[in-house]
């Protein structure tokens, strides 16, 4: 890591969280995605591409007696993410380890009743990446295209576990046919405008059924985030499909 790590806040303070000073720097989207997770206590959560640990610490602070799976393939963001762990006293609910997409699993890490991603929003093919190394890897695809990290998803849930994804609305068919290829065609699709990403849930399913929910509007138009969003990004509440 280039320079030290700074410490920032998340959920109006609930959240201590390190990250690299320069380079990618978690956004409101992994609040979202945690806030989307229908997680009850005592449920297993995978987060791939966990980062930092952003979106496992939003869920531990939310849902009380969840335990939270990490991987990420930088262990310099890995490594930032155990001690975030510590920092924000889950260590005891949250483990991350470092691992490539385009491996398999260890064979243990299975059987999860949610998975959680955010996966690199840019193909390799149309990406312009950014020049530093870190930030390219968080948002452009690289070893694990989207199909495959997809793929790794559903195949560590339980067969009635639910994959939640955030990504850009512009690949949003995409993801739908992958999923639906790989028997998870169960698909309740939120927009969230003004922002060009959607939250999406998905289930078991080998026949394709797609819903869209009421769409969760994150600004106003005069500035400022909506109160619906202020309680999802500032006070832990949680995002309902």
């Amino acid at each position: 890591m280039e320079t030290a790590p700074t410490e920032d806040a998340l959920l109006g303070g609930r959240i201590r969280l390190l990250q690299p000073s320069r380079g990618y720097r978690v956004a409101v989207d992994a609040v979202l995605l945690a806030a989307a997770i229908d997680a009850a206590p005592e449920d297993r959560v995978l987060d791939l591409g966990a980062g930092v640990g952003a979106v496992g610490l939003c869920l531990a602070a939310r849902v009380p007696g969840c335990a939270i799976v990490g991987i990420e393939l930088q262990p310099e963001l890995a490594g930032l993410a155990v001690r975030n762990a510590v920092l924000n006293g889950a260590e005891h609910r949250m483990r991350t380890f470092v691992h490539d997409l385009a491996q398999p699993l260890p064979p243990d890490v299975t059987g999860f009743d949610h998975v959680a991603t955010n996966p690199p929003y840019l193909a390799a093919a149309v990406a312009d990446p950014s020049p530093n190394a870190s930030k390219a890897l968080a948002t452009v695809e690289s070893s694990a295209d989207l199909a495959r990290w997809l793929g790794v998803a559903v195949a560590a849930l339980k067969p009635a576990g639910a994959l939640t994804v955030i990504h850009r609305s512009d690949r949003l068919e995409e993801i739908v046919a992958h999923l639906a290829r790989l028997g998870w065609g169960d698909v309740t699709v939120k927009l969230l405008p003004p922002a060009a990403r959607i939250l999406l849930r998905a289930r078991r399913s080998n026949t394709l059924a797609r819903r869209t929910s009421s769409p969760l509007v994150l600004h106003r138009p005069e500035g400022g985030y909506t109160r619906d969003a202020e309680a999802i990004l500032r006070h832990a509440a949680p995002l309902a499909f």
